[in-house]
């Protein structure tokens, strides 16, 4: 008898273990959510807000949900961070010109050149709302900016068209508004409203018009170099249609006044 009683003794002691273990369990994984274990950011703005003391750098964010992470640059560093940068240009090792379904899912290095998608893009636009900037760079050192008070990308189904709001400063003055409403265009896909195709004639893919005063997906290379006219990273308000830039940047921030969770 006495053993019995052991034996059930036992039995309880190990149940009433295994229920405290699951129990102990089950706060630490919740507490470690709140510590940033688990923490998924949809954009480099919830980077920022979760820990305000983030540098520059890449990050994984999760615009499309939590099993689907995309890699970006953060600018934590210009006028306050918080960038989301999805297009880059800084030294030609990345091939711009391609087809509209790299376009769509992105390519390149968030460490270097890249874009980032035209499906994150818009997912990143739907999510929140956002303000735009663009930063560029001469072959001289000198540097310019356009900001716009915002910034969204419509569905596949509508082209990816984009929408971009009023400029509100920058050196760089307001290429933008030829660019506006209209669909993403690349060279084996023509959604711009010129008879012919934008992207292949001058050697990139955007939200081409008839054609363009912007064309940061261009080809790239030192200005000079190139003896075709309107092929190269341009942004005619600030240098003309001739001159090819060297550097290149589209980014997006939330102008959202609180974080934002999903």
């Amino acid at each position: 008898m006495p053993v019995e009683c052991e034996c059930a003794d036992l039995i309880t002691l190990c149940l009433f273990v295994q229920v405290t273990l699951s129990v102990v369990l089950m706060v630490s994984a919740a507490s470690a959510q709140y510590d940033g274990q688990f923490f998924q950011p949809v954009d480099c703005d919830d980077i920022y807000r979760h820990d305000n003391s983030s540098s520059s750098g890449v990050y994984a964010i999760y615009p499309g949900g939590p099993t689907t992470p995309v890699h970006v640059y953060c600018d934590m560093d210009t006028d306050g961070g918080r960038w989301t940068v999805f297009q880059r240009r800084l030294d030609g090792n990345e091939n711009f010109f391609r087809p509209w379904k790299q376009y769509k899912a992105g390519f390149g290095q968030a460490a270097g050149e890249y874009w980032l998608g035209l499906d994150s893009i818009f997912l990143l636009t739907m999510r929140k709302k956002n303000e735009l900037r663009v930063d560029m760079e001469d072959w001289d050192g000198a540097k310019a900016f356009a900001l716009y008070d915002s910034f969204s990308v419509s569905t596949e189904q509508s082209g990816y068209q984009l929408h971009v709001g009023s400029f509100t400063g920058g050196d760089a003055g307001d290429s933008l508004a030829n660019h506006n409403n209209m669909k993403f265009t690349a060279y084996d896909k023509d959604q711009d409203r010129w008879d012919k195709n934008c992207a292949q004639s001058f050697l990139g893919a955007f939200w081409y018009n008839g054609c363009h005063t912007a064309n940061p997906n261009g080809m790239y290379a030192p200005h000079g170099a190139i003896t075709h006219e309107n092929v190269h990273v341009i942004w005619q308000t600030w240098k003309g249609w001739n001159y090819s830039l060297k550097t290149i940047a589209l980014k997006m921030r939330s102008v959202a006044k609180c974080s934002c969770t999903y």
